[in-house]
């Protein structure tokens, strides 16, 4: 990522794609590591240059999320779920694993948008020993060996296809696919903001990409950043 936002300070067009074997300092949100074996997975930035309003710029993320979750699935059979706001999920041995994160980063120049920076991370071959807990790759999850090589073409062409609707919808594409892959949709769940904690039913995700939190007895509340902390519960007759 720090080698595309040169490129991209350089003038370089957008889906101009960097691609790394590995990362030595990889991170996520909130500059949380990132973990990236060696030869094990995805790594790679995207650079775009949307002429949308810079307001308009929180629907991409979750419009990225769906491009990479319709990759694995085209590439494995296997149902990928998103996990509000960025990240990817895949079941493994009856849990909900992650096994792709998205990182956005974007400039502006005079109120207008000058790039912004798409960063994925998938694990591809990774061994869950070799991935923090919680965390999964392609192979372990769903069986299905697939390359680097097959993986990155078809990602990118999910990408440039989301990426121009978003465009033609002017930063207000439709997320019904994000809406059909959303996880925990509909449970109570925690978000963590700022140190803050708010609870409360995930009934949904507005057109703008906030998630609709439904605080008990009280109005539902849009919350534009932050952290869902609280998985999946064992269902209960």
């Amino acid at each position: 990522m720090e080698q595309a936002q040169e490129l991209a300070q350089s003038g370089v067009p957008e889906l101009t794609v960097v691609v790394a074997a590995e990362q030595t300092h990889g991170r996520g949100r909130s500059a949380r590591p990132w973990h990236s074996p060696p030869g094990a997975g995805l790594y790679c930035t995207v650079v775009f240059r949307p002429a949308v309003s810079a307001n308009r710029l929180s629907a991409l993320p979750l419009v990225v999320g769906v491009a990479v979750a319709q990759t694995i699935e085209s590439l494995t059979g296997s149902g990928a779920r998103l996990k509000w706001p960025n990240d990817v999920w895949l079941e493994h041995n009856g849990s909900p694993c992650k096994v792709a994160g998205i990182l956005t980063t974007s400039s502006l120049r005079g109120g207008e948008i000058d790039y912004v920076l798409v960063g994925i991370g998938i694990n591809v071959f990774a061994t869950t020993a070799e991935l923090p807990p919680g965390a999964t790759s392609i192979l372990a999850a769903t069986g299905v060996e697939v390359s680097v090589e097959d993986l990155l073409p078809g990602l990118l062409e999910q990408l440039e296809a989301a990426y121009l609707d978003f465009l033609e919808a002017a930063g207000r594409p439709s997320l019904d696919e994000y809406r059909r892959r959303a996880a925990m949709l509909g449970d109570q769940v925690t978000i963590e903001q700022m140190g803050d904690k708010f609870d409360g039913r995930y009934v949904g995700v507005d057109d703008d990409g906030a998630l609709l939190l439904e605080p008990e007895n009280r109005p539902v509340q849009r919350i534009i950043a932050g952290d869902l902390v609280r998985g999946p519960r064992p269902t209960r007759d």
